[in-house]
């Protein structure tokens, strides 16, 4: 590169960080930590009515969860005005720029004649050559003039370091507003003067901005100013190909954190979204992800955000984790569940380690731990349907399971290991005629409520020995009461 290179993100503070600006977010990042260079955090909040503190903290959270950090900013919109006004001056001194003073009736009445025409809807060019004259007679009536960039004859061409050349010719874009009547700069041009003076050397951003880019340019050219170079990322699409939508699942990052998933597959799932690393890898590192990251290897084609392959992976985070990371990332889910609290985390972490790690294998989300590992902290449980039709149901289970809680009761508490407990099952279903099956199923059924889970025995072993066997005793009292199960 030969300046260095400074990118940034620039969301609008509308709403919670979307996974679309997240994954945009991404690439800037990448990209200037591969090149050592700058990523600064930019809110674009000119919009009053648009614009919420809440969300401002929010986008922030969000990209501090992700690990995404910013070298400058955040520079706030709102407060650049006076370099807006630096920016509108230089503007106004510009061969392409002059004042229109179409009210906003005459602007609508105008694109529908144009409709009415068949033509296209675009300014018709009412203010485009008036003389001084005419300029003081519209502003004796009391009319204050926008300012409009005159669109030079010829194309618009420049290299997108994704899509390649594009070009657009002066019959594509109309003379388009750069400054309200109240003296108010609209995006396209504040946009420009922020990235000019912040000196960005690359605008990356998702495809739905090249009409703007184009506009840009042209502010660019009128402003005597160096353009940066502009790369364009293809949009995420649901499985109906169309723009990602509530339809498919969550939106925001903040949803994605609340159902379980961790921000570093987030992140490599984001950054996978388009680009590839060259080879045939899908799970990597940060720095992995720093050293191989190119925009001359993103895709242009849109990716399908595949909301099955992001919970595939987050599982294979999930399982690299060790013991006590997993459970530093499963407390939290576990206190709001009401399932655990802090004095218990701390004064019986160990046993805690244990019990979830015991589910670390069937878990990919970290919510899951709450639907496939309750038991372990809690007593108040149902059995399920299904199961308790099936494995509860058999004639002569509850005398089998209340005689399996006396053999259960008579191990020594220190002798209740995974091999003691397994041995003693099997020698009781062989003395009772029958399969260990017969009592491996209704017993997991009693301890956990459920018909699926980690090894029995581990189970078993974890509960413990008071209350495995208070637990079968349970079970059994709901059997011979012939609760309906169905």
């Amino acid at each position: 590169m030969s300046l260095p290179v400074r990118v940034r993100i620039a969301p609008s503070p509308s709403g919670h960080l979307h996974v679309g600006t997240a994954r945009t977010a991404v690439y800037n990042w990448l990209f200037a930590r591969h090149h050592k260079g700058t990523f600064i955090l930019r809110i674009e909040d000119t919009d009053s009515e648009r614009s919420f503190p809440e969300y401002i903290e929010s986008i922030q959270t969000s990209l501090k969860w992700l690990g995404i950090d910013w070298d400058e900013g955040p520079y706030f919109q709102s407060k650049r005005l006076d370099l807006y006004r630096e920016g509108i001056d230089k503007f106004k001194q510009s061969e392409f720029a002059y004042r229109c003073y179409c009210t906003t009736e005459e602007l609508a009445a105008a694109r529908e004649r144009a409709m009415q025409e068949k033509r296209p809807p675009r300014y018709d060019g009412a203010c485009r050559n008036l003389t001084a004259d005419q300029r003081r007679a519209k502003e004796a009536e009391g009319r204050r003039a926008a300012w409009r960039l005159r669109i030079p004859e010829g194309d618009i061409v420049y290299k997108d370091l994704v899509y390649g050349e594009l070009a657009r010719t002066h019959n594509d874009i109309d003379d388009f507003v750069c400054v309200r009547a109240d003296g108010w700069p609209l995006y396209n041009f504040a946009c420009v003067i922020d990235d000019h003076d912040m000196k960005i050397s690359h605008v990356i951003r998702g495809n739905d901005h090249l009409t703007n880019t184009f506009k840009q340019i042209l502010i660019y050219r009128a402003m005597g100013w160096e353009i940066p170079q502009f790369a364009h990322l293809p949009l995420n699409l649901g499985k109906d190909r169309k723009k990602i939508s509530k339809r498919e699942g969550a939106t925001s990052v903040i949803e994605y954190k609340e159902m379980g998933f961790l921000p570093e597959a987030i992140v490599n799932f984001l950054a996978l979204l388009g680009w590839s690393p060259g080879n045939e890898r899908e799970i990597m590192t940060r720095d992995e992800m720093i050293e191989l990251f190119s925009l001359e290897r993103v895709n242009p084609a849109n990716p399908v955000f595949d909301i099955q392959k992001l919970e595939w992976m987050n599982g294979e985070y999930i399982r690299s984790l060790s013991p006590g990371e997993l459970t530093d990332r499963v407390a939290p889910v576990l206190i709001k569940a009401g399932l655990l609290d802090e004095p218990q985390l701390k004064s019986n972490r160990a046993w805690i380690e244990k019990a979830i790690g015991s589910l670390q294998e069937r878990v990919r989300l970290l919510n899951d731990v709450v639907d496939l590992g309750a038991y372990y902290f809690t007593d108040k449980y149902e059995y399920d349907p299904k199961g308790a039709k099936k494995h509860f149901g058999r004639p002569g289970v509850g005398g089998d399971l209340s005689t399996l809680a006396d053999e259960f009761a008579r191990i020594p508490a220190n002798e209740f290991t995974l091999e003691r407990t397994e041995s003693v099952l099997r020698e009781l279903a062989e003395k009772l005629g029958r399969q260990p099956a017969e009592l491996i199923h209704p017993l997991r059924l009693a301890l956990t409520g459920l018909t699926l889970g980690p090894g029995l025995f581990v189970i078993v072993v974890l509960l413990g020995h008071d209350k495995c066997v208070a637990r079968i005793k349970r079970a059994v009292e709901f059997i011979r009461a012939g609760v309906p199960v169905e």
